[in-house]
This record gives structure tokens, sequence and C-alpha cells, in this order.
């Protein structure tokens, strides 16, 4: 039974969005088949190159590279909230496939759990 993660929260700010990473890291350790899907404000979190010292938060660029050594299947980003928040694949960290349809995505997974 796979399951897909939406992150709709921006990196910084909240701790959503880290605890369903948290969530996505747990299930792939336990073999279970799990995908990201970010959107809105959340695709954010895929940006190369963040500078956090301002705000004295480490990036999370570094824990979204470790998804594929957890387990975690893949990374989506929502196309209309990249092109909304002037994200292109080039921005990105690596591994990224844009989405450019939501509906379909959450169809090909038996659970969705949602940030926030």
């Amino acid at each position: 039974m796979s399951t897909l993660i939406v992150i709709d929260q921006p990196p910084y700010g909240t701790w959503a969005g880290r605890e369903a990473l948290d969530m996505a890291f747990s299930l792939a350790a336990f073999d279970q088949p799990v995908s990201l899907l970010f959107t809105g404000a959340g695709v954010s979190w895929l940006r190369k190159l963040q500078q956090t010292s301002e705000i004295e938060q480490k990036s999370v660029e570094r824990n979204l590279s470790a998804a594929p050594i957890f387990g975690v299947e893949a990374l989506y980003a929502d196309a209309d909230a990249c092109t909304r928040y002037g994200l292109t694949l080039e921005d990105m960290v690596a591994g990224v496939t844009m989405s450019g349809s939501n509906s379909e995505l959450l169809h090909q997974y038996a659970h969705t759990a949602f940030a926030g």
C-alpha cells in the first residue's frame, strides 16, 4: 500500500512540513512505499542553495537530498505552484518530477497524508 504525503507549508516558520518529511522517512525505513508532493508554498522546500543563516535554521536541502537514501520513491512538484513561485527544474534539488495533474497523482496512491 503506497502513501503520498502532500507538503503545502513553507519550509521555515512551521514544523508541519518537517514532521511530514519525518513521517515519509519513517514509512520508507519500514519498506512502505512513500512519495512526497510539494504544492502551494511547499514548493519552496525544493529550492536549491537556500540561505538560512539569518533565520538561524538549517537548510532543508540536505534533508531532501537524503530522501532517496531513506527509500522515498519520488519527489513531485506541483507545476502550477512552481510557476507561481518562480521555480524551474533547474532551480530545484535533484530528482524532482513536475506534476501537472495532482488529482491523477493522488489516485495512484492508496493513502494520502497532508502536512499541516
